[in-house]
């Protein structure tokens, strides 16, 4: 088969498989305010619908990326495929609390995909095409979250909430058959064993910082629970961290990411995490809120979602860019131009938040900016480490975003529950709530930026060789 087709069905295929880990993401975002009715249980309760995804999710992506490097790429990815379409396929009938929160506890840990599929292009595809396939493949989380809000709210609006989750079920299905058919496994393997004790110790530490976290805002943040997760989350990643460093073959190799360019990259993620999704947490509200509050736009859940996909495109659309970019100057540039694009995107929130139009130009600037920088960091981190540590280091790159993103869920929701108005007897967040989240969201980028100026250059014969081969596509089809 031609190397050039044969590539792009690659690419093709890994791309859609990064769309439907989003869609699973959002899947479930506009059935959120009508769980407690629909599980049969409080509002607080059914949290853990949501709660359990991002649980699992961060402790699967490493573990998966650490497999993936021992044992086969495409085989865990695979997995987490058929892991998608079986917490779809626990979710589709239930009608209680404990098979949804079940399901999608499943479809987390499916969540590796994307950095795995990230791995398994620096190993298969011909170096040229390799900035724009890690670009396209980085920006499909964008683009599951712009397509599948909108029609999971119009499937959820006009037909039972359950073909939601059948319809998932299919997809996973689909996307295993298309992996196993179109991708090939990679043939780049670590050496040593699985390090069941280092993985077994970074989820607890995980779980411990990372439910608290999340549960913070019905616990109390100076509770007694909260309080003590979080401390015990410290003892337990320190004792972790001594164990990585004592292992032959450790789940994560703590001198390699103790590098700068890979820590200052994985620093720089946790901040370009939090700066998406104060986004996501507050455009919706905006455009869902009620004219009458002399701010909100009074829209459906479903307009609202389809005002909001053009900025999951537009973080596609870059996505050429940035790998020419990364190309010609090098990803660190990309990465600071991603965080500086960010800011402004904030910054021009503050004036244009009163329209529908406003939230449209300011979300794509922001999404502009993540894709610049979404595409930039794996190549920062690829070029940093070991070829058959890559899935591992990816895996860890994208659980810093996780991090990020789940502090900005508590940090914004923290502060748009205390920046409230009454309209009647309902409690709203308030205009000035929903501007101090978007500065928030700029002062975080800014403070990306200088973390991505604390990384090291690389002089033009040091560039990785993807680099040098992509600079030569551009100037060919430039």
């Amino acid at each position: 088969m031609d190397a050039a087709p044969r590539s792009g069905a690659i690419v093709s295929v890994l791309a859609a498989a990064g769309i439907l880990v989003s869609l699973m993401q959002t899947l479930i975002v506009p059935l959120i305010a009508s769980l407690p009715k629909l599980l049969n249980t409080s509002a607080a309760n059914a949290s853990w619908a949501i709660t359990a995804t991002l649980l699992a999710g961060a402790v699967a992506t490493p573990v998966a990326g650490r497999l993936g490097d021992l044992y086969g790429k495409r085989r865990v990815m695979v997995a987490s495929a058929l892991l998608l379409a079986l917490g779809s396929l626990v979710c589709a009938p239930a009608n209680s609390l404990a098979p949804m929160v079940a399901g999608r506890a499943l479809q987390g840990f499916g969540m590796g995909v994307i950095p795995l599929g990230i791995s398994i292009m620096r190993d298969v595809l011909p170096p040229r095409k390799l900035g724009s396939a890690i670009g396209l493949m980085s920006s499909s989380l964008g683009v599951g979250g712009a397509l599948g809000l909108p029609a999971a709210a119009l499937v959820a609006q006009h037909a039972s909430w359950h073909a939601l989750f059948w319809g998932s079920v299919g997809l996973g299905l689909l996307m295993t058959v298309l992996l196993l058919a179109v991708v090939p496994e990679s043939p780049v393997r670590a050496a040593g064993r699985f390090d069941a004790v280092g993985a077994l110790g970074l989820s607890t530490g995980l779980i411990l910082l990372l439910l608290p976290v999340s549960k913070g805002g019905n616990w109390g943040w100076s509770s007694p629970v909260t309080l003590g997760m979080l401390a015990a989350s410290a003892v337990v990643l320190l004792l972790w961290g001594w164990w990585e460093l004592r292992v032959p073959a450790p789940l994560v190799d703590l001198r390699t990411s103790a590098r700068r360019q890979v820590l200052m990259t994985n620093l720089a993620s946790v901040v370009i995490g939090f700066a998406m999704l104060a986004m996501s947490l507050i455009t919706p509200q905006l455009l869902q809120l009620p004219e009458a509050t002399g701010y909100g736009l009074g829209r459906s859940m479903v307009e609202a979602g389809l005002w909001m996909a053009p900025a999951g495109l537009f973080m596609m659309a870059v996505s050429p860019l940035a790998a020419r970019l990364s190309a010609t100057r090098g990803p660190k540039v990309s990465l600071l131009l991603g965080a500086v694009v960010i800011a402004c995107g904030y910054a021009l929130a503050l004036v244009l938040m009163g329209s529908t139009w406003g939230i449209l130009i300011f979300s794509a600037v922001v999404s502009a900016g993540i894709g610049f920088a979404y595409a930039a960091m794996p190549a920062l981190i690829m070029s940093a480490v070991p070829r058959a540590e890559t899935a591992a280091a990816n895996g860890l790159n994208s659980l810093m975003r996780s991090i990020g993103t789940s502090t900005a869920s508590a940090v914004i929701g923290v502060v748009l529950a205390n920046m409230t108005v009454h309209l009647g007897p309902v409690t709203l967040p308030s205009e000035d709530g929903f501007r101090a989240g978007f500065v928030i969201g700029g002062g975080v980028a800014l403070l990306a930026a200088l973390l991505v100026l604390a990384i090291p250059g690389r002089p033009a014969s040091d560039r990785p060789a993807h680099a040098q081969s992509a600079l030569t596509e551009a100037e060919a089809t430039g």
